[in-house]
Formats: C-alpha cells, sequence, structure tokens
C-alpha cells in the first residue's frame, strides 16, 4: 500500500508512543466493560494511569511482580474478558517469558501485553533496561502477533486494532518523545506493511522510531541520486510477505533498520522470506550483538547509526560497495 504524501507530515510535533497507547487505551475502556488492565508498579510510567482513574475496579497492581501479573492477566482473559499487561519490557516479556509463553500463548486467550521503554532511546537507565530483544523473542511464540508502532498516532491505531483480534498479542512502545510524522488519516492493517515513500533503487525497510528516521534518510540518498523506497513493517508477525517480495524483486536490495538487536528482529524475518522466495541482497542494521550503554536518547541514537544521518551513512556505504 503506497501512502500518499497528505497522509504524512515529516515537520509535525513530539510525541511519546507510550501516551498513544495510553490514551487509546482508556477510549477502549470507555466503550468495552470487559477490557481489564494490570501492571507491575509502573502504571504512570506505562500511562495506564489513566486507565486505572478513570475504570479502577477493571484495574489491577499487582506490584512488582511481572510473572503474576501475565498469570492473572491469563486467568482474567479464561473468564472471557480482554486484559492488558503493562510494564517496561526489560521485564514484560523480559522477566515474565514463560508466563506468556504457556499461560497465555500455548492458551490462545485474549491478553495484550504491552512493552513500553525499550529500545536504546530509554537512555541514561542503560543496558539493563534497554531491552533488544524482545522483537525476537514475541516472535517466535505461537499464536502472538507482534506490532511495532512508529509513532504515537500509530501506536493508537495498533492498539485498537490490538483489541479487535481475539488472540495474544505484543505491542512496543517506548519512552522518548519523537516526530509525529503519521495522521489519523494514515491507513493501519494488522499483517500489511505501508509503502510511506516509492524507489527504484534500494529498500529499506524499517518498524518503530527508525521509520521515520529512514523517511529522511532517504531525503539525504536522494541527493546522492540514490532512489529510496521506506516501507514501515509495523506487523512483524505476521509479516507482510506480499509487499516484502514485491518490492524485493523491484529494486533488487534491501536494508532493515530496527531499534533491535539485528539477530531475530525485523532484519531476521525479512531475511527468512527472502531465503524462501529467491535470494537478493540484504543488509541488516540494528544493534550489532552488543550491550549498549546509558546516555540521552538522541545522542545513543547517533552513536549507533540509528538516526537518519547514520542510516544514509550505512545504506550508501552499503549499496556504493555493492554496485561496485
Amino acid at each position: 500500500m503506497l501512502i500518499p504524501e497528505m497522509y504524512l507530515n515529516l515537520n509535525g510535533k513530539l510525541g511519546s508512543l507510550r501516551d498513544g497507547f495510553g490514551k487509546s487505551l482508556l477510549a477502549l475502556g470507555e466503550q468495552d466493560s470487559n477490557l481489564w488492565v494490570l501492571t507491575a508498579d509502573v502504571a504512570e510510567s506505562t500511562r495506564v494511569h489513566w486507565f486505572a482513574e478513570k475504570f479502577p475496579k477493571r484495574f489491577v497492581q499487582v506490584g512488582i511482580a511481572e510473572q503474576n501479573m501475565a498469570s492473572v492477566a491469563a486467568g482474567i482473559a479464561a473468564c472471557g474478558k480482554t486484559a492488558v499487561i503493562s510494564a517496561f519490557g526489560a521485564f514484560n516479556p523480559g522477566r515474565n517469558f514463560d508466563q506468556i509463553r504457556v499461560s497465555i500463548c500455548y492458551n490462545n486467550v485474549k491478553v495484550i501485553v504491552h512493552a513500553s521503554h525499550t529500545g536504546i532511546t530509554v537512555g541514561p537507565d542503560g543496558a539493563s533496561h534497554q531491552m533488544l530483544e524482545d522483537i525476537a523473542m514475541m516472535r517466535t511464540l505461537p499464536n502472538m502477533v507482534v506490532l511495532v508502532p512508529a509513532d504515537t498516532e500509530e501506536a493508537k491505531k495498533a492498539t485498537v486494532a490490538a483489541h479487535s483480534l481475539n488472540c495474544p498479542v505484543y505491542i512496543r512502545t517506548g519512552r522518548e518523545k519523537l516526530p509525529i510524522f503519521t495522521t489519523e488519516k494514515t491507513p493501519f492493517e494488522i499483517g500489511k506493511a505501508n509503502v510511506l515513500r516509492d524507489g527504484m533503487d534500494i529498500i529499506i525497510f524499517a518498524c518503530g522510531i527508525c521509520v521515520y528516521q529512514s523517511l529522511k534518510a532517504a531525503e539525504l540518498l536522494e541527493k546522492d541520486g540514490i532512489s529510496a523506497a521506506v516501507i514501515n513493517v509495523h506487523t512483524i508477525k505476521p509479516l507482510d510477505n506480499k509487499t516484502i517480495i514485491k518490492y524485493t524483486k523491484k529494486c533488487g536490495c534491501a536494508v532493515s533498520v530496527e531499534e533491535h538487536q539485528i539477530n531475530g528482529g525485523l532484519g531476521s524475518a525479512i531475511a527468512e522470506v527472502l531465503t524462501e522466495s529467491g535470494c537478493i541482497p540484504l543488509k541488516r542494521h540494528g544493534i550489532y550483538d552488543t550491550f549498549t550503554e546509558s546516555g540521552e536518547a538522541l545522542e545513543l541514537m547517533k552513536k549507533y547509526k540509528l538516526d537518519a544521518q547514520g542510516i544514509y551513512d550505512v545504506v550508501k556505504s552499503w549499496y556504493t560497495n555493492l554496485k561496485n
């Protein structure tokens, strides 16, 4: 799906993805009396405090006990309710993977797993809290849908879409306020990637906060005569194989960009598709099998080449070497 330019705003204001999730959750709570929300002592940080204030009888504060949170949610969902568990990604799913796997996914109950504060943009919290392995963990689980929205507007839509499904869903968001570049009219459909920019020479597949930076990087590449398509892969599972194959055949080479370890994340998922459908050169860009460090969010994005300039440098260097 090629998104018209009128549905994008590359000079928009800043906003946090967790805010989009929290606002959408509050609206869903008003519509669905069977919606329950649980958290592990981080209600305000994950933005579920808005739901808690409005619907205290459907809110459960389990304290610092993420494993219990997942198990309780599975029980609530088994009673025909929809349960949302919300905590920092380092602990949800980092600490309660077993309960998500067995109690939630094995039983295929309707639990939305919301991970806030993921990726390097957690910044000063350091490597222990900079969750960079969660996509790999969640996309291997049977019955689990994996959503990685790109900005606060898309986080709202991802939350609504997750609520409409009758299966476990993982939603990945972050803390930092970053550009809001999609609009209310920008389409969002689970399992359908959005082509935000067309191109002929190379494709940039991106997810999460790297989508905006990839769009800006494509503008820089255009000045060098390199026409780059940018595709927002907001759904990691189920992956939009059709769009991936279509554009790889069109351009002949691709780069994946993610705020996640390159092993097991978006790049690995795309590589699996390309291996089965006919290989083309693919460069995976993200965190290269290392623990990251403390620092301000934007400083870390620059250091690990996940800002526009860094993505531009990686793509141009790899593409130039490929063509020489």
